[in-house]
């Protein structure tokens, strides 16, 4: 499956501001790629590029006073499958866990599952470990919490999202984390690009959060917003909450003036010329003019 996808975004400055951009397809992404997915600018501004502890892909950039856009837009290949589903997974034994991943049990800025012990037990504590725990968390956030834009707010915590039952996508996340790490289950942070595919077009394409956790042996995607298995999920962040992989990470005042992402299938074409021509010949990002809208505070932009 091919998936055009990308992101306009652009800032307004009243003095130079350097900025962290998490905008790149993750380092783990091993699909095939035509055009090129790094962050570009319209003012030819100096751009570098590393990657974090988490393998996340981070662009380095100063903003200069004014106006700058900065944009991708590329094409991916993926299956074409849904998220996985294996409901007889069992849980991996705490004193078994890889070293790794025990960093992945332990409370974060948004995710106090250091507080969450009792609820969860209370809550959970019947259901059988491994998958049917975590989906049966996933069930219960994802009935519990109501979604909405108007809800984001950059401070808001699992704890908050569980009183308020209220949040963005990445509040779902963070509540689904931290309970399954409350039950001993290593869980982190994810987000990236997921178009309306296989699903009705809900005729505004935005990045999505969701999350990971580790069961015998293995990573597997779980999402409590959306509760079931998705296609065209592409990777771009990962870490133990939002905190670890804000979209835009700023030293300095900017204000955010133009927020837009696109992520939709394309024909399949074996043909890596005219994928490319595909790319050509549509309208630049820069030349369409800004839609959608604005969430500053769904995506902890500035954080």
């Amino acid at each position: 499956m091919l998936i055009r996808l990308g992101f306009e975004i652009t800032v307004t400055c009243p003095a130079p501001v350097p900025m962290l951009l998490a905008l790149s397809v993750h380092s783990d992404f091993r699909g095939r790629m035509i055009g090129s997915d790094y962050v570009r600018n319209a003012r030819g501004l100096d751009m570098s590029e590393y990657t974090d502890a988490y393998g996340n892909r981070i662009t380095r950039v100063t903003a200069p006073a004014g106006v700058s856009t900065f944009w991708s837009d590329a094409i991916v290949e993926v299956d074409g499958l849904p998220d996985v589903v294996q409901p007889q997974v069992g849980q991996t034994a705490l004193q078994a866990l890889p070293n790794d991943t025990l960093t992945f049990l332990l409370a974060s800025r948004y995710c106090e599952s250091d507080l969450m012990g009792e609820f969860a037990w209370n809550r959970f504590g019947q259901t059988a470990e491994g998958w049917p725990r975590v989906q049966a968390i996933c069930d219960f956030v994802h009935h519990h919490v109501t979604f909405g834009y108007n809800f984001g707010r950059p401070d808001k915590t699992a704890g908050n999202v569980l009183s308020e039952a209220t949040g963005v996508c990445r509040d779902f996340a963070h509540l689904a984390i931290s309970l399954c790490r409350a039950m001993g289950i290593p869980a982190r942070y994810a987000s990236g690009y997921l178009g309306d595919i296989g699903v009705p077009d809900a005729g505004f394409d935005d990045f999505c959060a969701w999350f990971e956790v580790f069961l015998d042996g293995n990573w597997y995607t779980f999402d409590a917003r959306y509760n079931v298995p998705r296609i065209g999920r592409v990777l771009m962040v990962r870490g133990h909450d939002a905190s670890d992989v804000a979209m835009m990470t700023s030293f300095g005042v900017y204000e955010l003036t133009g927020f837009r992402v696109w992520s939709h299938e394309l024909a399949d074409e074996d043909d890596d010329a005219l994928l490319l021509q595909t790319l050509e010949k549509r309208p630049d990002p820069l030349q369409r003019g800004l839609g959608g809208q604005v969430h500053a505070a769904a995506w902890g932009l500035n954080a």
